[in-house]
């Protein structure tokens, strides 16, 4: 039989493991939960630096591209359908997208008659004013005749038609254009009258976004509906303009918008867009 004092041992013994193996469970419970801590430390330390870098960089992002896009107008041109493109459409490709919205351009037109010259601010007319200038550098402008003249109710002098050249005239004149389009800007609904003598203006369709290359001259207050994009200021060579208006025009276009071609031929030698200054 087992002695009383045996017994006392063994469960002493029993005791003493059971202690030992609470001891070491505590004793890994404790560096299990000081790892996940220290794991966690170290997470958050690393998502915190991963948003300061993210938020950091970002904001040089976000910077760079407001830098980039300071001063400057993203413009759309929308493009003619190749496919069924009237003979009268000039393609010389398409203006960049991005445009300058600051400083202004001398617009020099050399005619046959004497030269004439606009002012434009691009802050006004960014778009138009980068579709001039693409224009004007391919010579799409050179040689071309203004084909339409108005001496009553309106008085402007209209040219910009590419395919309006040669001798005598074409009742295709005036359906002329680049193989794109663009929006109006600039629209003076606020003025009165919106169009008055000395503004630049871009003919249109009479639709939205259907400006092209043709422009007119205004000569003297003239009462148009304002859809039309007032592109700049003629600032000099108005004495040519009246000088073409008082010749008169020959009624061509008296049954459908208006006024002819005028009497006295002007052709345009040469369209120039200048550097922008101030910008």
């Amino acid at each position: 039989m087992t002695s009383t004092r045996e017994r006392q041992r063994a469960a002493a013994r029993a005791r003493l493991e059971r202690e030992m193996t609470e001891r070491a469970a505590k004793a890994r419970k404790r560096r299990q939960t000081q790892a996940i801590v220290g794991a966690a430390a170290v997470l958050v330390l690393v998502v915190a630096g991963t948003v300061w870098l993210v938020t950091s960089l970002g904001g040089d992002d976000d910077k760079q591209n407001t830098a980039a896009t300071e001063g400057y107008s993203q413009c759309v041109y929308t493009e003619v359908p190749k496919e069924g493109r009237p003979a009268q459409i000039k393609d010389v490709g398409l203006p960049p997208n991005q445009q300058d919205n600051k400083g202004s351009q001398t617009m020099t037109i050399d005619t046959n008659l004497g030269p004439i010259t606009a002012k434009i601010n691009r802050d006004q007319v960014p778009c138009t004013a980068g579709s001039f200038t693409h224009l004007a550098s391919k010579g799409f402008f050179d040689n071309t005749k203004c084909h339409r003249l108005v001496t009553e109710g309106i008085k402007v002098l209209q040219c910009g038609d590419p395919s309006a050249t040669g001798k005598g005239w074409r009742d295709t004149d005036g359906t002329g254009g680049p193989s794109y389009n663009l929006a109006e800007e600039n629209l003076p609904t606020d003025k009165r009258p919106p169009y008055p003598e000395g503004v630049i203006a871009m003919a249109n369709s009479g639709q939205p976004g259907s400006t092209g290359s043709q422009f007119f001259i205004v000569y003297g207050d003239s009462q148009l509906d304002p859809n039309y994009t007032v592109l700049g200021t003629i600032v000099g060579g108005m004495d040519v303009v009246k000088q073409i208006a008082a010749a008169g025009d020959d009624g061509a276009y008296a049954q459908q918008a208006g006024g002819g071609h005028p009497k006295k031929e002007v052709v345009i030698n040469k369209l120039a867009m200048s550097d922008i200054q101030g910008g």
